[in-house]
């Protein structure tokens, strides 16, 4: 019988900073689809949100941090190493032509995402090169998602992950996590101290580098 091909989910995103929600979407996956490792990638510059407001190395060493433990979490960086604007059709292509041809490759998107998708950068090649699996985030509705993307859906859409490595649009659940990247800088710049959306050992780490404080100069 031959082996079950290498199956890789790939979780993008500015991890500015990364919050329970990220690691949440991320374990939920991994339940629904059985990775034998889940990629997380955080951006250089997210072409769609520009600069981040925090240095690319402390994002990558937050995420670190946030993901140890976790069987078959890994951080691969190559977005910031590559630097600039970060598409994610170039990073699919980078890992498709590493992993070669048989690797199944998973980009897990929140339902937002995927209701933007068609203003990324060259998104109908996306599903040449990997699988898209979405949940829901922040209670946004998959219903009447934009014609090209309700056409995408309707085309790839599949019940389950098949074998082949790239091509189909699949859902998965995951419990609603009440967290919002922005809503937590807000309430980090504003002195709060919000443990409770935060990976273990995040907040002390912020909180030692003075991540996410007032410019010098500013009240």
């Amino acid at each position: 019988m031959n082996a079950r091909p290498t199956r890789i989910g790939l979780l993008g995103g500015t991890f500015d900073p990364i919050h329970v929600g990220h690691v949440a979407l991320a374990r939920a996956a991994q339940a629904a689809y059985g990775f034998d490792e889940i990629r997380f990638l955080p951006t250089a510059i997210s072409w769609q949100k520009g600069e981040t407001s925090t240095d690319s190395q402390h994002r990558l060493e937050m995420v670190r941090r946030a993901i140890a433990g976790h069987r078959g979490f890994v951080l691969d960086d190559r977005e910031v190493r590559r630097g600039g604007n970060t598409y994610t059709v170039d990073t699919l292509s980078e890992l498709r032509n590493e992993l070669g041809r048989d690797a199944v490759l998973v980009l897990l998107l929140g339902s937002d995402q995927l209701r933007n998708l068609a203003t990324w950068r060259r998104y109908q090649e996306l599903l040449t090169l990997a699988h898209i699996a979405v949940t829901r985030r922040e209670q946004i509705s998959l219903a009447r998602l934009p014609e090209s993307v309700e056409s995408l859906v309707a085309e790839h859409g599949r019940d389950t992950l098949p074998e082949a490595p790239s091509g189909a649009i699949v859902f998965f659940g995951m419990p609603f996590v009440p967290v919002s990247a922005t809503r937590l800088r807000e309430q980090l710049l504003a002195g709060e101290r919000p443990a409770a959306v935060l990976p273990a050992g995040i907040l002390n780490y912020i909180d030692h580098h003075q991540l996410y404080r007032p410019a010098r100069g500013q009240p």
